[in-house]
């Protein structure tokens, strides 16, 4: 079993405006719940998560819920929610009541576009963090490796809510030794919260062009120190990943760049953890008569 636990969908039209980029130009264009279904089957994944694509604004909610409901490899969303607002728990409680409503599992904010190193510090933030764990929903961390640090103290702040680490933080693979030396750190004090989990995702985009394997291995493996292959998951991070790979490509990078790990450890990274994390069981699991 495999399962992706990071890859988004959307159309450019709908609001999508951080696709203008120049540099984007080869994902500019409609990604649909059909499409994934071909990956999926052609890479041999078993079901994946879809997270909120940065459009920011809640009607993408309900289109996802709804693709969810209509795509049976979609086992869950991760929906964009303001975590600062003051409607948090209606905002939730709305988006429930949506077709497809109960594959919501998670949250995520664009915590990786303020400014401020230290926004999962501010008072407003840490209020909607407890009213997303009041909920029973995932938070999806999507940050720079310098908020790290703030994302620690929330995780310390907020022990009720489970705290999902996007990308491993974002660390610098493109400056080597360097970036590696930068982020181990910080994400180590993050690790050390029992209620957090990360993905290995978005690896490859970080890496920059002519990426490798090996280039991959040394972060890979402070992750694997650090969280443990409970607590580590697989995303493709499809299709933002074809800036640098195919979806096979990096579902083959991340094995090639994990260290050698027993069998049960390799299934938790690919499918274990994730089950756990995003209550997927009951998903995966057929329907027993009587």
């Amino acid at each position: 079993m495999i399962i992706d636990t990071h890859h988004h969908l959307w159309r450019p039209e709908r609001g999508y405006t951080w696709l203008d980029a120049p540099e984007l130009a080869t994902i500019r264009r409609p990604f649909t719940p059909a499409d994934l279904t071909a990956e999926l089957t052609a890479a041999g994944v078993t079901g994946t998560v879809l997270v909120e694509g940065g459009r920011c604004h809640r009607d993408e909610a309900a289109e996802f819920l709804g693709y969810a409901a209509d795509t049976a490899p979609i086992l869950a969303v991760v929906t964009w929610l303001d975590v600062a607002a003051d409607d948090v728990s209606a905002t939730v409680a709305a988006h429930r009541r949506s077709r497809g409503g109960d594959f919501l599992i998670g949250v995520r904010s664009q915590v990786q576009g303020e400014a401020d190193p230290d926004y999962l510090d501010r008072a407003g933030v840490r209020r909607g963090l407890a009213e997303i764990a009041a909920a029973g929903l995932t938070f999806d961390l999507v940050i720079r490796a310098d908020q790290l640090p703030a994302a620690a103290r929330a995780a310390r702040a907020v022990p009720q809510l489970r705290f999902v680490l996007d990308h491993l933080g974002k660390p610098r693979i493109d400056q080597g030794t360097a970036g590696l030396r930068s982020w181990r750190g910080p994400l180590a004090a993050f690790a050390a919260n029992p209620n957090v989990t990360a993905k290995l995702s978005g690896l490859v985009t970080e890496a920059g062009p002519g990426w490798s394997a090996e280039e991959l291995r040394p972060f890979v493996e402070v992750a694997v120190e650090e969280f443990g292959a409970d607590r580590l998951m697989f995303g493709s991070d499809w299709p933002v990943c074809l800036l640098r790979s195919d979806y096979a490509g990096v579902l083959r990078a991340l094995t090639a760049a994990l260290p050698p790990l027993p069998d049960r450890d390799r299934h938790e990274i690919l499918a274990g953890t994730a089950v756990r994390t995003y209550d997927l069981a009951r998903r995966l699991l057929p329907t027993q008569p009587g």
